[in-house]
């Protein structure tokens, strides 16, 4: 096949590539340069798309003997990925950037230029399995991936490569040290990549300024102030700005966020229990929406926050989600993923828990 390998210029990325031209493809390295500011330099762990990164999937790609391009994705990135997380948060919601990166930039605006140029498939570095066209977790349990992939639909799913899904990670850092790959010790990238600073909340104030509002406990009772609702997300314990403790003495934690006026509810941790999730914007991975309810196992964070579930698919994408147990921390924005034992069923945007 023609393959177009999307080169981060990470350690992950380099060997999935290297082994699509060991299957006997014929592929080419194009590095998504996302970033408003290319020029800026890469720090530690954090961040993404800098020159560093460039440049280090370049030589990877001389290493591999392979073609290798730039592509300016940045407007596109900054659209459908910052902006949307911008709003999700101004919106009271807690959206997941690197799934919407998945869904809006590698597997939609890639993978459309991919095919377009004649490319039969895109190879990524994500740890994930696909099996039959069936996308399952990765052998590496603490670096599986296949939540943040659960959005691809099923034309995706048939033109994407996920070679590292077989091998634990420390094996793929032996690999590209074994195949001269510089990147092979390169530390992972960590938090969002687009807030190399880390400081969620100072990006986020920066672009929607301050929007005073009322902390308050469960019975309404005013504990304190913020100066916005994006500052928080429910299941948050730290940074709440509440000085007074409980009357109990137990923690506080966020409870539910009202974006409209403002108001952050807190309240104690077996408050936060779910028993019921609605969601949204369902994608099926077969490419068909289930026709009767059925059982399976959800996920509702990257790592963790799984529970066994009855799902009732509904009309125009929607679904509705019965926890045989509760979850904690489940948020609106974030994505529920369907499981059928290791593979993936689909996915919906979470609007509302109960």
């Amino acid at each position: 096949m023609r393959v177009l390998a999307a080169m981060s210029g990470g350690v992950d990325s380099a060997v999935a590539a290297a082994r699509a031209v060991d299957a006997g493809h014929d592929v080419v390295g194009v590095h998504l340069a996302l970033s408003e500011t290319p020029a800026a330099l890469r720090g530690g762990s954090r961040g993404c798309c800098s020159k560093e990164d460039a440049a280090d999937a370049r030589r990877a790609a001389d290493v591999l003997g392979i073609p290798f391009y730039v592509w300016d994705f940045a407007a596109r990135f900054t659209e459908d990925v910052v902006d949307d997380f911008v709003a999700s948060y101004a919106a009271g919601e807690t959206p997941n950037p690197c799934l919407r990166c998945n869904e809006k930039i590698k597997f939609a605006a890639l993978l459309d230029r991919a095919l377009g140029l004649g490319f039969d498939a895109v190879c990524t570095g994500h740890y994930a399995q696909l099996r039959q066209g069936e996308l399952s977790r990765a052998v590496d349990e603490d670096k599986d991936q296949s939540y943040v992939l659960a959005v691809l639909t099923a034309h995706q799913l048939r033109h994407a490569m996920f070679p590292l899904g077989d091998t634990p990670k420390p094996a793929v850092r032996a690999e590209a040290a074994e195949r001269g790959l510089r990147v092979a010790d390169k530390p992972d990238s960590h938090d969002i990549c687009f807030i190399p600073s880390g400081d969620t909340r100072a990006f986020l104030t920066a672009r929607i300024g301050a929007r005073p509002g009322a902390i308050v406990d469960s019975s309404g009772v005013e504990l304190g102030r913020h100066d916005g609702v994006h500052g928080f997300t429910v299941g948050q314990r730290k940074g709440l700005g509440v000085d007074a403790p409980a009357a109990d003495g137990r923690p506080r934690y966020v409870l539910g966020i009202e974006p409209v006026s403002g108001t952050v509810r807190v309240g104690p941790a077996d408050a936060l229990d779910v028993h019921a999730i609605d969601a949204v914007a369902a994608v099926w991975s077969s490419g068909t929406a289930p026709a009767e309810s059925f059982r399976c196992t959800v996920q509702v964070r990257a790592h963790g926050g799984l529970a066994p579930a009855v799902v009732h698919p509904g009309p125009d994408a929607t679904v509705r989600v019965e926890l045989g147990e509760p979850l904690r921390g489940v948020a609106p924005g974030q994505a529920v993923a369907l499981y059928d034992g290791d593979v993936v069923r689909g996915s919906a945007r979470i609007t509302a828990t109960r």
